[in-house]
């Protein structure tokens, strides 16, 4: 077995593995196991906003999660709205990270 073969199988049994990361929640109807981490949205975002601040009364709720590019499907495109968990949210980047997906969104309310 090469080495992107078993970087595959650690995605799915080890990273992903409800029993060690990963936690199903419903994407889009769908069951899937997925990793949400607050701590790198955190570290993104503080990257990104130099300078940037949002208008009062303006709440923001962003999530990164990762998930199974297999499982998902094609990675989604920016600006694609996807319901996570029930709640709507617009995707605000998508990476391909060897087979597992990084997707980080956001969710906006008046």
């Amino acid at each position: 077995m090469g080495f992107k073969e078993i970087v595959s199988e650690d995605n799915q049994d080890v990273f992903l593995n409800p029993d060690e990361f990963g936690a199903y929640h419903d994407i889009c109807g769908r069951k899937l196991r997925i990793i949400i981490d607050d701590n790198e949205m955190v570290e993104r975002e503080k990257r990104k906003r130099t300078g940037q601040e949002y208008r009062q009364g303006i709440y923001n709720k962003q999530v990164l999660f990762y998930v199974l590019g297999r499982d998902f499907g094609p990675l989604p495109a920016v600006g694609r709205s996807l319901k996570l968990d029930g709640r709507d949210f617009v995707i605000t980047d998508a990476i391909n990270e060897g087979g597992i997906y990084s997707i980080s969104m956001e969710a906006v309310r008046a």
